[in-house]
C-alpha cells in the first residue's frame, strides 16, 4: 500500500475536486465519517469542514489530502477499503476527524481519497509536521500484515509503479510508440479480457486500438497484429506499431494465451458485474440513463452498432475490478439482444468509433460513452510518497595519497 499526504489552505477545492470526481463517473462516495447527516450538498460538506476550521484561526494550513493506493493484486472490495481507511486514520492520529471517503475508479489500480482537516471539535490543531515519515510509515507497515497487502518495496521490486501516469495518446503529442507502449503494458497486465474486442474495449478509453487488417489481408492470415492511435472520432491515425517491435511482445499468440487465463481469473467478479448492471438497467428508460447509472458504479459500457445503426452488441468494462465481460457472457438479460428490446426506440446516442474490429466484422461501429477514464488519479503537485523514495547514494569523497 502507497499513502500519499498532501496538506493544503482550502478544503473546498479538495472536496470538489472529489465530488467533481463523482459527478464524471470516476468515483464514488462511499463513507462519511464523523456526519450526523448523510445526504449533504457538496455546499454543505464543505460548510461542515469550514465550521470545525473556525474553530482555530490561527492555522492556515487545515486541509488534509489522502490518498491510498494498492497494488493490482490487492483484492479489497468496498467494505474492505472503510475499514482500511479507519484504521489509518486512528494510526496517524485522525481517528476522531469527520472525513469523506471517495473510491477512485480512474487508475488502473485500487485507490481511495481521503478528506479531513487537522483541526479538532476543541480547536486544536492536530499536529502535521514528518506525518508521512514517522505515523503514516508505521501504519502503512501494520495495515499491510493486517489485511495481507502487497507491501510498497515489494511493488518497487515487481515495478508496479502506482506514480507513474498512463493518459489517453493523443497523436503527435508525444511519441507514439512509447506512449502505446505503456498503455498496453499497463492494461495487459491488469485488466482480464477475453477477447482482442475486449481488449479493445479496454484500450478504447486511452485512445488505442488493436488491429489485425482485413480478413482477406496477408496480415490477418499469418496472425498479425499492430497498435493504433484513435482520433476524436475513433477512427485510426498515423504510422501502426508493429506487436513484436513492443518490449512487452503484446503480439495475438501471447494475447491468445492470457484469453485462456483471464477466463478463469475473470469468473469472481462476474456476478458482482451482472449484478450492477441488472440493477442499473431496472430503473434505466434509455441507453443513455444506463450508461450514466452504470458511470457511477464504475462500469463502461460500450456498444456496437452495425452498419444500419442496429445495436449487435454490447461489451461491460469494469474498471474497478479490471474485468471485462461482453453482455451475453453474463446472461440474456444483458445481452445486446436485451437492450435492444428494452430501448427499442433509437440506438445509443454516443460518440462512435468507426475503427474496424479485429473480429473479422466489417464496418463496425462501437459506440463509446466518455467518461473521461485516465489511469492517473493524482494531481501533478503530489509529493512522491516516503516508503517509495530512492534513497540517495552520499558520494565518496577522494583520498588524497
Amino acid at each position: 500500500m502507497v499513502a500519499k499526504i498532501i496538506t493544503g489552505k482550502t478544503i473546498g477545492g479538495v472536496i470538489r475536486y472529489n465530488e467533481q470526481k463523482v459527478k464524471n463517473g470516476q468515483a464514488k462516495l462511499v463513507q462519511m465519517g464523523g456526519f450526523a447527516a448523510k445526504n449533504l450538498t457538496v455546499a454543505a460538506k464543505i460548510q461542515s469542514f469550514e465550521n470545525l476550521q473556525k474553530l482555530n484561526q490561527r492555522t492556515k494550513t487545515n486541509a488534509i489530502h489522502i490518498s491510498l493506493n494498492f497494488s493490482p493484486k490487492d483484492k479489497v472490495d468496498e467494505f474492505t477499503l472503510q475499514k482500511i481507511a479507519a484504521d489509518y486514520l486512528i494510526g496517524i492520529g485522525f481517528g476522531e476527524q469527520p472525513y469523506l471517503l471517495y473510491q477512485h475508479f480512474d487508475a488502473a489500480h485500487p485507490h481511495v481519497h481521503i478528506v479531513t482537516t487537522n483541526i479538532s471539535s476543541k480547536g486544536r490543531r492536530i499536529e502535521t509536521h514528518n506525518l508521512g515519515k514517522v505515523l503514516s510509515e508505521q501504519t502503512r507497515k501494520e495495515i499491510e500484515k493486517r489485511y495481507q497487502l502487497v507491501k510498497a518495496e515489494e511493488q518497487r521490486k515487481q515495478k508496479v509503479n502506482l506514480l507513474n501516469p498512463l493518459e489517453k495518446v493523443s497523436y503527435g503529442a508525444r511519441e507514439t510508440k512509447g506512449a502505446i507502449s505503456n498503455i498496453l503494458l499497463e492494461v495487459i497486465r491488469t485488466y482480464r479480457f477475453t477477447s482482442l474486442p475486449e481488449l479493445n474495449a479496454v484500450l478504447g478509453q486511452f485512445n488505442v486500438c488493436a488491429y489485425r487488417g482485413e480478413p482477406d489481408s496477408e496480415m490477418f492470415k499469418n496472425k498479425g497484429l499492430v497498435y493504433a492511435v484513435l482520433d476524436s472520432e475513433g477512427k485510426r491515425t498515423g504510422v501502426p506499431i508493429k506487436a513484436s517491435s513492443i518490449y512487452s511482445k503484446p503480439t495475438l499468440a501471447n494475447l491468445e494465451l492470457q484469453f485462456v487465463r483471464n477466463k478463469e481469473s475473470r469468473k469472481p467478479y462476474s456476478n458482482d458485474v451482472r449484478e450492477a448492471v441488472l440493477d442499473a438497467m431496472g430503473s434505466s428508460k434509455s441507453t443513455e440513463d444506463l450508461t450514466a447509472k452504470l458511470r457511477s458504479k464504475g462500469i463502461r459500457p460500450v456498444f456496437r452498432i452495425n452498419a444500419e445503426g442496429r445495436l449487435y452488441g454490447v461489451t461491460y468494462v469494469d474498471n474497478v475490478s479490471r474485468s471485462v465481460f461482453n453482455g451475453s457472457a453474463l446472461g440474456k438479460s444483458l445481452s445486446a439482444n436485451a437492450l435492444l428490446a428494452k430501448f427499442s426506440k433509437e440506438p445509443p446516442k454516443l460518440s462512435t468509433v468507426s475503427h474496424t474490429e479485429s473480429s473479422g466484422s466489417k464496418d463496425v461501429g462501437v459506440r463509446l460513452p466518455d467518461i473521461g477514464i485516465s489511469i492517473n488519479s493524482h494531481q501533478t503537485e503530489d509529493p512522491t510518497p516516503y516508503e517509495l523514495r530512492q534513497k540517495k547514494k552520499r558520494k565518496r569523497k577522494k583520498r588524497h595519497l
